[in-house]
């Protein structure tokens, strides 16, 4: 997950909590993938909602995060985006080697792509109630208009799909680009940045600084952790 913000310990433990109860969710998923649990990732409403609460928090975070550090160098902006970038396309390239038919194209790293140029350059600038309106407006029109013209892998990033695709990661744009709007909604409030600025948990907040590097390292670690002992168990 991208992380674009001047040292506001509190605010990268927060996204410390956020990335470890991920890599929880996640080891919890590599269970029932690897058939040591019947959990149903797809259908129960415990797995869909902490699904939903875990990149709305990522999200929201990113938008506060871009919103206190808006003034930021662009150079020292692009560099960033393009480790995201990168990390999208590498997202895709691997999740095509291992799951051909329901490859990446669109998930959460691509969203995050398009999403923070759009907020950098221009959202970011915007008023409060804007904001806010255009946050209801991602939300709504999922739900309002739905056409088969999004539907394929070149234009269901817009989220207007009739149906979900088959993928193993989807975060269309909308309506995922609320949380990170009311992100930037936040960042307008002196008295939550002040807060935001003040002391955290020590390895929480080192931990918070690393996540792009943690959201891509920590899958390959647990599968591999799983791989392990289910072939030592084999033995």
């Amino acid at each position: 997950m991208p992380q674009l913000n001047p040292r506001l310990p509190r605010l990268d433990a927060l996204r410390a909590t956020w990335m470890l109860w991920m890599a929880a969710f996640h080891f919890c998923f590599d269970l029932a993938w690897f058939r040591v649990t019947t959990w149903n990732f797809y259908a129960d409403p415990l797995w869909i909602g902490q699904r939903v609460a875990i990149l709305s928090g990522f999200l929201f975070w990113a938008g506060l995060a871009l919103g206190v550090s808006r003034q930021r160098e662009p150079a020292a902006f692009w560099r960033r985006w393009m480790q995201v970038a990168g990390a999208a396309l590498l997202v895709s390239v691997g999740s095509w080697l291992a799951f051909p038919k329901s490859y990446i194209s669109f998930g959460v790293l691509h969203a995050f792509a398009v999403l923070l140029p759009l907020a950098q350059f221009g959202l970011a600038r915007l008023p409060s109630p804007a904001l806010l309106l255009l946050a209801a407006a991602a939300v709504a029109l999922p739900h309002a208009v739905q056409h088969p013209v999004f539907d394929s892998r070149l234009t269901n990033w817009a989220g207007l799909v009739t149906h979900k695709p088959v993928t193993e990661d989807y975060v269309p744009l909308l309506p995922w680009a609320a949380p990170l709007l009311v992100g930037l909604v936040a960042a307008q409030s002196t008295s939550l940045r002040g807060w935001l600025a003040g002391s955290a948990p020590a390895p929480l907040v080192r931990l918070g600084q690393w996540p792009l590097t943690f959201y891509l390292l920590h899958q390959p670690v647990l599968i591999g952790l799983l791989t392990l002992w289910q072939r030592t168990m084999a033995a």
